[in-house]
């Protein structure tokens, strides 16, 4: 397949009307309607919203786990819905991901786990890729922790490992998925440093999944705030906690009331606690009583 990228365009990412809906026995379930953004390049792109609204999808979607109903997803001007296995894996490799909760080999050292991509995807000597592994390792503040295994260090420090394996083939885009989930304060401001300083450093551009607003907002350059299949709103940080949209109000300023509402849509309570209703589902009083007959 013919390499047309377009390097020369100031965005790295490219979203065009892109629709994408998950199957289910009810019908196909909308996550994405239509949805048009950009990442720049070179900057730190915040994905933010209420749960369930597409943003980790919008990963999938870049690195071809998951391919759109229609439209676009353009990552250096190449179309990802449009590769075939061999080019998708060559996108790959232009591309970084951390995993929620680092998603460490719990057989593998600390070392190991920052190799494994270096031995998979490259056919470096083991002193190359040790020097490597070391300068990633130093580049997070972990060198030290190098034959450590992952059920030795702590919940921070193995996001930093994560980080560092990210890394360690020098993408062009990193990909973070919720990488504060579950930190202390510390472990919190740490990583959120980390993930501006490597972008700064490196000349990378990174999209951040996450709902920690603080530190979201204290690295990003852009925020994007994913609400009913497309954008609710799209801007600087200063710029989006000041919006106007009343779901962005509630969002920013972690309102109990809003357009995002507790309950998740279903029948009104008395159709659902009146008579007959226990014989609705298999989980109901009525199917349990079944069951154990």
């Amino acid at each position: 397949m013919p390499d047309t990228s377009d390097s020369t365009s100031s965005s790295l990412v490219e979203f065009k009307q892109v629709t994408f809906a998950y199957p289910g026995a009810k019908g196909d379930r909308v996550i994405l309607k239509d949805l048009s953004l950009s990442v720049p390049r070179g900057k730190v792109t915040a994905l933010m919203g209420a749960s369930g609204g597409g943003k980790t999808t919008v990963l999938r979607l870049i690195g071809g786990q998951q391919r759109a109903n229609s439209g676009q997803v353009l990552f250096d001007g190449q179309e990802v819905g449009a590769l075939d296995a061999q080019g998708l894996y060559k996108v790959r490799r232009r591309m970084g991901m951390l995993f929620q909760f680092g998603a460490l080999f719990t057989d593998l050292s600390v070392f190991d786990n920052v190799a494994f991509p270096l031995r998979e995807h490259t056919r470096l000597t083991e002193a190359l890729i040790r020097d490597i592994v070391l300068m990633k390792l130093d580049a997070v503040g972990l060198r030290g922790a190098r034959d450590l295994m992952p059920s030795e260090i702590s919940g921070g420090m193995a996001r930093r490992v994560a980080l560092a394996r990210a890394i360690v083939l020098d993408p062009e885009l990193i990909m973070y998925d919720e990488p504060f989930a579950g930190l202390d304060p510390i472990s919190l401001g740490t990583a959120a440093e980390l993930i501006r300083q490597l972008n700064d450093t490196l000349g990378i551009t990174s999209v951040v999944v996450s709902h920690d607003l603080e530190e979201t907002f204290r690295i990003a350059d852009q925020v994007i705030i994913l609400a009913n299949g497309g954008i609710a709103a799209q801007g600087t940080p200063e710029e989006v906690k000041n919006s106007s949209d009343p779901l962005v109000h509630q969002f920013v300023n972690a309102l109990r009331q809003g357009p995002v509402e507790l309950h998740y849509p279903g029948p009104d309570a008395a159709s659902d606690y009146g008579p007959g209703s226990a014989s609705a589902g298999k989980g109901g009083a009525a199917g349990r009583a079944r069951g154990s007959s």
